[in-house]
């Protein structure tokens, strides 16, 4: 039981990550485009830089969650889990990104 309460709260704390990884990309997507990564201004480098180590930080904690429940248990299962998560991350980034050009290219 104490297992499956660990993986729900990781799972929730994932959710959480990937909702922040796609921010990350809705944020950046315009300026790659236009070419000014380097030259964003402070507001732009706030609303990516935020999503990007809030994200990363929940990422992480929800694999130590992860790895509290299925590290000792299934050390396979939970090497496959975080490969998984790891592509889902860089999903949620082009998802984000790929919505956010979408919407200021229909403009």
């Amino acid at each position: 039981m104490e297992r499956w309460i660990i993986r729900s709260v990781a799972l929730l704390c994932g959710a959480g990550s990937l909702g922040l990884a796609w921010a990350f990309g809705a944020f950046t997507a315009i300026p790659v485009r236009d070419g000014r990564i380097f030259a964003m201004s402070a507001t732009e480098m706030q609303l990516a830089g935020i999503p990007l180590v809030a994200g990363l930080l929940v990422a992480w904690g929800a694999l130590h969650l992860l790895a509290l429940g299925d590290r000792e248990t299934a050390p396979r299962t939970f090497q496959v889990v975080r490969l998984a998560y790891a592509g889902a991350l860089v999903a949620a980034s082009i998802a984000g990104a790929v919505w956010s050009t979408g919407r200021v290219l229909a403009s």
